[in-house]
This record gives C-alpha cells, structure tokens and sequence, in this order.
C-alpha cells in the first residue's frame, strides 16, 4: 500500500489561527513538514505562497498536492483524515455539536475583537516606518480587500470608539469563557477537544496582554484552563520547537 506524502503546514509562529493546526498536529502526534512564514516580511503575500492560497493567508495544509485553508476547517480535516488513538472531538453527536459551536464563536466573535486590539498594538508596528509608496506597494500586494482595509487603518490608527467596542467585547468573551470554565474542566463534552484547542489560540497569554480582564482573581476558570492546556506535553513541545513572532 502506498505510503501518505508528509503533511505541510504554512504558517506563521504558534499564536491566533496558526496555533490551532499546530497545537493539532503535535497533539495527534503527526509528522509533518513546518514551513514558517515571516509576517514582518510579509511572505504570505508573495506570489509563491498566493499559488498556495490565493486569499495570501494563513494557515495552510497540503496534503497529497490538495490545498486546505481556514484554520478551524484544518483542524476538523486532520481529525478526519488522520484518526489516532488521540481523539480531538467528543464521542456523542450533541457534544460535537456543542464543539462546533464553540469553535465557531471563536471564529466569528472572540477573534475578531482580540485580533483588532493585536493589529493596534503590534502589527501596525511593521508598517509606520514605511514610506507612502513602499505602504502602497505591500499593500497592492494583499489579495483581500478587506485586508487591505485593515492595513490602512493599522497604519493610520484605528479610531478611538472602535478600539473601546472591540474592548467590550473582549471582556464579553472573557466572562463567557469563564462562568463555563468555572464549573467545567473543558469546552466541551467534558473532554479536550477542537473547541479548546480553537479557544486557546486566542485566549493564550491574555492573562498578560490583558491581564486587567484576565487574572486569577476575576477570571479562575479561565487562567486555570489556559495553564492546564499550556502544561500539556503536546503544547509544550509545541512552544519549544516553533518559535514566536512577538
């Protein structure tokens, strides 16, 4: 029987949406080729990797010469096509529902608003020293024209009431989180599984970025259930072996 091509993963270090496939992969114990992309230089914009992708995001996986994107749609895929004795969903059909339901909150509410405070605070930094015609030139390069937006008003500042929305709605998630971590050890179906695994991405480190929300005293659940994941052997090999960005 033919063997499976190795597995290869695009993306960039472990935090947000590349950690989610990341954090799978080590879980699961597969072997797979890790290229690292650098976004202070923005290689995933570059023509050879929008072959790949051509929305120019990551992650991506290729496997076998197929092309899969979207990080949670990665995670689900890997589980699927790769069963191990490490099962990353829940046995029943409504704990999977409830997964899912967890991880597409994660994808449509709690990213979005963490990932606008982290574009104001660390992203915008790669783009202020450029002059109007190199800004010009790297962000004609961005297939996305939402993207391109974003770029723009990284680089001008976002304005004030924005930032103070995104901000409520980061404590928002950050209650939610908890008042379910308080009173369960995981997301879902009482196991480790995608939902927290997709949660972890973002919530990773808030207890430092925001630690006026997240701390052990207004949030317990939270930072209890963010240690326990970061002390599990798969995300600790995981954080030795990729490096960070930030």
């Amino acid at each position: 029987m033919r063997e499976r091509p190795l597995l290869t993963l695009y993306s960039f270090g472990p935090g947000a949406n590349s950690l989610k496939p990341t954090l799978a992969l080590y879980e699961k114990g597969l072997e797979f080729n890790h290229r690292l992309l650098n976004p202070a230089r923005f290689e995933h914009h570059e023509d050879w990797f929008k072959a790949i992708n051509p929305r120019g995001q990551v992650p991506a996986l290729q496997d076998d010469g197929r092309i899969i994107t979207e990080s949670t749609v990665i995670c689900e895929y890997l589980e699927d096509a790769y069963p191990t004795d490490v099962k990353l969903r829940p046995q029943s059909h409504y704990d999977v529902a409830q997964m899912r339901v967890w991880a597409k909150w994660v994808d449509e509410y709690f990213c979005w608003c963490v990932s606008t405070i982290g574009w104001h605070r660390h992203v915008s930094k790669m783009v202020k020293d450029l002059s109007d015609e190199d800004f010009e030139k790297v962000v004609g390069r961005i297939p996305v024209p939402e993207q391109q937006v974003k770029w723009r008003r990284a680089r001008e500042g976002f304005p004030q009431d924005m930032l103070d929305e995104e901000m409520r709605k980061i404590a928002v998630s950050v209650k939610r989180l908890d008042d379910h971590l308080r009173d369960n050890e995981w997301l879902a179906g009482g196991v480790y599984s995608l939902a927290d695994i997709c949660n972890f991405a973002i919530a990773n480190g808030m207890q430092r970025g925001f630690a006026e929300l997240v701390n052990t005293d207004d949030t317990p659940g939270l930072v209890r259930w963010i240690e326990q994941i970061n002390d599990r052997p798969a995300a600790k090999a995981m954080f030795a072996a990729v490096p960070r960005e930030f």
